[in-house]
């Protein structure tokens, strides 16, 4: 299989699509490529392998089949190996899972805008109401998840799973922008950032040179 991904300093689909493929265990290549570069522009406007997902990251190559988004990336996997590697098990605490999943996949369009991902950053940033509220919603829900579900573990449903993947780059958003937390998810987002696949990726943002202007947002603190 080859994956492939945009900036890893910025790209928070690419980020899920790329933890995604680490969980389900199976060897894969990864092409990082830089989204705002002129030879990406001209890559994804070709009628090459990038075609099929009108030039969007991540993009998952397996043979002849072509999945293109986080989320359509993940079930693929999820039916190859097996979906437990990704879902809990109990009805319950599955269905919960997998809404909280297709919340962060279609919600959030605030935080998103005003608090874009940026793992080198520690910056200061002016928080719009909206933004405020998506905040309290995530970790709403989060103290939700951990409390009827996290016995078996530091994440939202006990052992690291497809929700952790969707809401890291959250966690990266509110380290970035020292967004303050109760304990309890405190806790979960120090499990988030030290897990071995994310402390990888961090690394290799930390080392990108490529910078976004437009995602460079706030002072630095």
């Amino acid at each position: 299989m080859k994956l492939i991904i945009g900036n890893k300093n910025y790209s928070s689909w690419s980020l899920r699509g790329w933890l995604a493929a680490k969980q389900s265990g199976l060897h894969f290549d990864e092409l990082t490529v830089n989204i705002d570069g002129d030879d990406w522009q001209a890559m994804k406007s070709s009628k090459g392998e990038f075609r099929p997902s009108a030039g969007k990251v991540p993009v998952l190559w397996d043979g002849d089949v072509v999945v293109w988004d986080s989320l359509a990336i993940l079930e693929y996997l999820g039916d190859k190996v097996g979906r437990d590697r990704f879902w809990p098990k109990t009805d319950d605490a599955r269905g919960m899972a997998r809404a909280m999943v297709a919340e962060m996949h279609s919600s959030y369009m605030s935080l998103r805008r005003n608090c874009p991902m940026n793992i080198r950053a520690r910056v200061g940033v002016d928080l719009t109401e909206e933004t405020k509220a998506d905040i309290v919603r995530i970790l709403g829900l989060w103290a939700e998840a951990r409390a009827r579900f996290g016995n078996g573990g530091p994440f939202l449903f006990g052992t690291f799973g497809a929700a952790d993947i969707f809401y890291a780059p959250i966690v990266s958003r509110f380290i970035t922008y020292g967004i303050g937390v109760p304990g309890f998810a405190q806790a979960y987002m120090q499990a988030v950032w030290e897990h071995d696949w994310m402390q990888q990726w961090v690394d290799a943002a930390m080392a990108e040179e490529w910078t976004i202007s437009q995602y460079e947002v706030g002072d630095t603190a």
